[in-house]
Order: C-alpha cells, then structure tokens, then sequence
C-alpha cells in the first residue's frame, strides 16, 4: 500500500511537473508576444514620427544663386521640412519658380499646385496644374516638371502641351529644356501649327 501511495504521488507530481512545464512556456509565448507588439507599436510610432514634418514655415522666399549671381527664386506659402534618411521640403499650397540671367532679367517662371524639393538629389518635382512661361511668351502645360539644380535642365516624362507665342499648339509626349525654356525638345509631336504666308502679288 505503501508502495501504491508513493507510485500515486509520483505520478501527481510529474502531472504538476507537466503542467508547470506548459504553464511556463505559454507564460514565455505570452511574454513574447507582449514584447513583438511593444516593437511593432515602437515601430509604428517612429514611422509616424519620421513621416511627420519637423519644421513648417509660412511665406517662403527662397534664393539661388551662383557665382554671386541671382539665378532663380522659389516662393512658397507654406513649406513642410522632413528630417528623414532622405530629406525633402513639401510644398503642399503650390509654387512659384522664377528664372533669372545674370544680369537679373526674367528668363521664364514657372508655377504648379504642389511640390517637393528632394534636398540629396537636388532636383525640385513639379507636379498638377504646372505651367510655365517663357520670355517668348511661349506656355508650356504638364501634370509634371523637374528641375534639376546642378545642371540647370527641366525635363519632364508627362505628356507636355506647349502654346507658341504665334499660336501653335505642340503636344508631345516628353520634354527638355533648359531654365529659359527656349530651346526646347519634345517627342512624339503633333498639334496644329501655326504657317504664316504672304498672298499678296508682286507688282509689275
């Protein structure tokens, strides 16, 4: 009997072995999980924190120069300034791009409803609505224009309508220019273009 009480108690006593064995290793999952979400929600929050602008400025003026010559000026109402690993000013009220020769005479502006300066490219993307105007008076209308900085081209892979000072209408399915928007190259052309002719006769 005495034998049976003990073979009984050991066989309990591994159950409880058992049973502890299970409850710590749900505590552990249970541990686990809790630390899994605590990193998701860390992770979540830096995401959030990176995505969120770390500076907002009213009224932007902002000049470019080189050589200590005036090139171009960038007028914004509001700009948004994004610490992140790759840097960016948004510009979510639109913009205004104005170019300049040396001698600080108007070459072209150019203007849209939002935009983004990406600050390690160099380049500012233009994008809805954008417009630009030359010192022809030539109009050049895309969903979108990039500027790039260092080497001072505009280019665009939108489909691009240019209105000639003499009022040809161009389409095209690309564009390249330069800051004064003149000489430009598109492809894909066609449009209605704009022939003058004399029909008047010479007199004998």
């Amino acid at each position: 009997m005495t034998n049976g009480s003990a073979g009984i108690s050991l066989t309990k006593l591994k159950s409880l072995a058992t049973v502890f064995k299970l409850t710590g290793a749900l505590v552990c999952v249970l541990v686990l999980s809790s630390c899994e979400n605590d990193l998701k929600k860390i992770r979540e929050i830096s995401a959030k924190y990176n995505s969120s602008p770390v500076e907002k400025t009213t009224g932007v003026e902002v000049i470019y120069s080189d050589s200590a010559h005036v090139k171009a000026k960038v007028e914004t109402p509001l700009m948004l300034s994004y610490k992140v690993k790759n840097p960016y000013y948004e510009m979510p009220k639109g913009v205004k791009i104005t170019f300049y020769d040396q001698d600080l005479k108007l070459q072209s502006t150019v203007i849209s409803d939002y935009a983004i300066r990406r600050e390690n490219e160099k380049i500012i993307e233009l994008d809805k609505n954008v417009v630009a105007t030359n010192e022809k008076g030539d109009v050049f209308k895309s969903d979108q224009l990039i500027w790039n900085e260092s080497d001072r081209k505009v280019t665009s892979n939108k489909p691009v309508t240019i209105i000639t000072s003499n009022g040809s209408i161009i389409r095209g399915g690309s564009l390249k220019t330069n800051e004064k928007f003149d000489p430009w190259d598109i492809n894909n052309t066609n449009g209605t273009f704009h022939v003058e002719q004399n029909f008047s006769q010479q007199q004998p």
